[in-house]
């Protein structure tokens, strides 16, 4: 919540006005003499001689200590009104300005009640619970102010709180999925014990099932499928059938081939030999020859290809040694700064090595990683603003629940046995 904005100025109006006004009443009580000519308290200010050694059971100190409990008790209900959203009693805005400045009162006004003095033991300790719970909310107050600035200076995209655990999940997933990209799949192996396939069903050579089949898709038309696409085979076909549709193949190619006269027919009379010029094509002439710049350039493309497809295993191999090392382990981790890959500077070295290990195709894959390992460097700093911006929570609350008990038992001991 920001403090300097118009909203806070009628109440650092009013904390600084009755502060002047508790220490006048104060001083012109207990040391009157010490108040300046002409500021003297009026006679219904005055309150008449006590027989109480300290300042805190006088009825000025009584006034002192029952705002400031009062006060206490409206800080604890804060916490209610903000659980009960429906509550029409104030927006949440009015209700944290009014906690801020009212408890930021009780300073002055637990410091007169004390009389500038600690007392016994119930109120040391009650002074040292009421330090603990003003330097947390302090604390607290000051995270709030400055955090939406850190945070929109270093984090360059925001994400929900509740959703970083599954985040990070994916990008595991995401690694995982690549590393498994890289490595070939085991062949299976066969069952020694597994029936004979039935001599009915018709498989076609070779084939295997499509690749979005072998993971989850059992349907019979999914199994029915092969690589190429071929057709479903709706019935079974036997032998008998086959040998059939054979013996017609066979027939119908020697019907469609030309005999040995007709080809003799149909071929060409020879052409006679002719004396080659240099630099002139005679017809029937064939000339193979290619230029030498597009023969160049043909070798050197082949050459890079060859190379490329030699390069492939090693980059495969160095990127599956990449993930397996440091990738996986540093996004898999429960906190990440553990690990070498949190720091950004060394992340941006390790990267730029592993795209010079690797060829040219590979490095968009390098980039990928590099996003995966940037995404959650960036949610370890969002978890790590978060649990400094909530954290001091832990100390404040119960702190502040401790005192208003504790000031309560003092409160009733003070009126009842003394």
């Amino acid at each position: 919540m920001r403090i300097l904005n118009r909203a806070h100025v009628p109440w650092v109006i009013f904390v600084v006005f009755a502060t002047i006004a508790a220490f006048w009443i104060y001083i012109g009580n207990f040391y009157p003499k010490r108040l300046p000519a002409g500021f003297g308290l009026p006679p219904g200010l005055v309150q008449k001689p006590s027989e109480h050694r300290s300042i805190g059971g006088t009825p000025l100190g009584l006034i002192f200590g029952t705002i400031a409990f009062a006060i206490f008790i409206f800080a604890t209900l804060f916490s209610a009104r903000k659980k009960v959203v429906l509550w029409r009693l104030g927006t949440l805005q009015r209700w944290m300005r009014a906690h801020i400045w009212l408890t930021l009162l009780t300073i002055p006004l637990v410091i007169l009640h004390s009389g500038f003095r600690l007392g016994g033991p119930m109120t040391t300790l009650l002074m040292g619970l009421y330090t603990i719970v003003m330097v947390s909310g302090i604390y607290g107050l000051v995270l709030q102010h400055q955090m939406p600035h850190i945070m929109k200076e270093r984090l360059p995209a925001e994400t929900v709180f509740e959703q970083i655990p599954h985040i990070r999940a994916q990008l595991v997933a995401a690694a995982e999925k690549m590393r498994a990209s890289f490595k070939p799949v085991p062949p299976k192996k066969t069952d020694a014990g597994a029936p004979a396939p039935s001599a009915t069903k018709a498989v076609t050579s070779g084939s295997t099932p499509m690749a979005s089949t072998v993971g989850g898709l059992s349907t019979p038309t999914a199994r029915a499928k092969t690589v190429a696409g071929s057709t479903i085979i709706a019935a079974p076909i036997s032998p008998a059938t086959a040998a059939a549709a054979e013996a017609a193949e066979i027939a119908e190619i020697k019907l469609e081939a030309p005999s040995p006269s007709a080809a003799k027919a149909a071929s060409p009379p020879p052409t006679p030999p002719q004396t080659p010029v240099a630099g002139v094509a005679h017809p029937g002439q064939n000339i193979a020859a290619s230029p030498p710049k597009a023969s160049a350039a043909a070798t050197s493309a082949a050459q890079a290809k060859s190379a490329a497809s030699a390069g492939e295993p090693e980059s495969e191999a160095a990127l599956v040694e990449f993930l397996e090392r440091q990738v996986l382990p540093y996004l898999s981790a429960k906190r990440g700064d553990k690990f070498r890959l949190g720091d950004s500077r060394y992340s941006d070295d390790t990267f730029r090595f592993v795209k010079l290990r690797v060829t040219e195709a590979y490095r968009i894959r390098v980039e990928e990683i590099q996003a995966w390992c940037d995404e959650r460097r960036m949610l370890d700093l969002q978890t790590r603003l978060h649990h400094w911006l909530h954290g001091w929570l832990f100390v404040h609350v119960p702190f502040s629940f401790l005192l208003l008990m504790l000031t309560g038992w003092h409160a009733f001991v003070t009126l009842f046995y003394y």
